[in-house]
């Protein structure tokens, strides 16, 4: 009969293999530091799944007929999803007061009325539908097509979001009309609106799977926040290009308040605004006025 022990070593052999296979399929880095964390976290699968050693976990991760399932699991155990509704507030203000009706005024002189929004690493969903909430308060947006895109590479944060039914800790910086406004009280929990829930999409994208993004399509303004910090530099700036390419001329990236494009790429410029500075991709003039220059 198989017996599980709770610490199953993880020697520096089979670290190397697991990193690095994690890393090619997704971008996450683990320094050597983190043996210990993929050693006690990945041991819950190696108990689920009957194994006595990580080499064995590993072959089933590379070739087991279930890899696509098991590497979400694996993925759901070593990332960590924090997040709330309104958080960073004053990037939240820079874009509602400052960015999106400079986007509505570039749209409208285009003869066009919508926005498309990618909350990119949106886990449990609070970023895209507080980006939801704050667009529904702008009455001049009321004829315009409004859609947000929430995407993760965790299954398990992404079930949250689908269900939208929030514990207390998810509004600690949330203002009470907001609760009332767009929330039904269930149990100790909150429901969002269907109204919210309306204007956004939730799935499952590994960046790093070029076909399936290209899919989105181009983007008005990517939030990526608190995402690249998994990454070493050059998965950094492969996730950056990707972002540059879904945005559409003109387009905003917000990144979280410790991130910055510094070493990872030139292709933005910086804009100060009242509460923050933000990266823009050139216009199309912009970006001819570069290739001449």
């Amino acid at each position: 009969m198989f017996i599980f022990s709770a610490d199953i070593p993880l020697d520096s052999e089979e670290f190397h293999l697991l990193r690095d296979f994690i890393y090619q399929y997704c971008g996450l880095y683990f320094e050597e530091q983190s043996k210990y964390l993929l050693e006690k976290r990945l041991n819950k699968r190696l108990a689920e799944l009957r194994l006595d050693s990580f080499r064995e976990y590993y072959y089933q991760l590379r070739y087991g007929q279930n890899q696509e399932q098991e590497l979400a699991a694996a993925i759901d155990l070593l990332t960590t999803n924090e997040t709330y509704f309104f958080r960073e507030d004053f990037q939240l203000k820079t874009f509602t007061k400052e960015v999106v009706p400079e986007l509505m005024r570039f749209k409208t002189e285009r003869g066009e009325k919508s926005l498309r929004i990618w909350s990119a690493g949106c886990s449990s969903g609070e970023e895209p539908y507080t980006l939801a909430m704050l667009l529904l308060e702008n009455p001049l947006l009321r004829d315009w097509s409004i859609e947000i895109i929430g995407t993760d590479i965790s299954q398990r944060v992404l079930k949250i979001a689908r269900e939208g039914l929030y514990g207390q800790n998810s509004f600690r910086v949330t203002d009470r009309e907001y609760l009332q406004r767009y929330f039904t009280p269930v149990g100790q929990k909150w429901q969002i609106d269907s109204r919210v829930k309306d204007l956004v999409s939730i799935s499952h994208l590994n960046f790093f799977e070029n076909n399936r993004v290209a899919l989105l399509g181009e983007m008005d303004a990517i939030f990526c926040r608190n995402v690249i910090i998994y990454f070493d530099l050059e998965a950094k700036k492969k996730v950056i290009r990707t972002l540059h390419d879904r945005l559409c001329p003109g387009g905003y990236l917000m990144l979280g308040h410790s991130e910055s494009l510094m070493s990872i790429s030139s292709d933005f410029k910086l804009r100060h605004f009242t509460n923050d500075m933000l990266y823009q991709k050139p216009t199309q003039d912009e970006q001819a006025a570069r290739r001449v220059w």
